[in-house]
């Protein structure tokens, strides 16, 4: 599935990783950040999290809401909130529903073997619950920037 901006952002159930489902519309009236990464605690992902962390008040400034997304388990995002000091909740999508809703379950490869994986994509979601705009190009240790430019 092909998301534009301008779209209404597909609703999802997930659970976070205290193990409370959520839905993407409790966030209605606020500004959502959803970003989709790989995996806990791999080098890219430890960057782009920190980064986030790092900026989180700036961020809660400009009026976001900063919820990251992987396909790990609740355990695994409890471990990597711990020991990254993580201020925002991390969604379990071990079922990859929400991965395929956004268009972000991709073939990829790497040396030449093809796999199934996660497009590192933020979603930058209005009050609405619009997309208002898509950043495909992330760049892991100037994450922030990006959002808030």
């Amino acid at each position: 599935m092909n998301l534009e901006v301008g779209q209404q952002a597909p609703d999802f159930e997930a659970k976070i990783e205290t193990g409370e489902t959520i839905k993407l519309s409790d966030y209605r009236g606020k500004k959502v950040v959803l970003y989709f990464y790989p995996k806990d605690n791999t080098p890219g992902c430890t960057a782009q999290a920190c980064n986030l962390r790092d900026n989180y008040e700036a961020l809660q400034k400009a009026g976001y809401v900063v919820l990251g997304i992987s396909s790990d388990a609740e355990k695994s995002h409890q471990k990597f909130i711990e020991k990254q000091s993580l201020p925002f909740s991390l969604i379990a999508d071990p079922d990859k529903k929400v991965h395929e809703a956004y268009g972000t379950w991709v073939e990829k490869s790497m040396y030449g073997r093809k796999y199934m994986g996660t497009a590192r994509t933020t979603f930058i979601i209005d009050e609405e619950g619009k997309i208002a705009e898509i950043i495909d190009k992330v760049k892991t240790k100037e994450h922030t920037a990006q959002i808030l430019k």
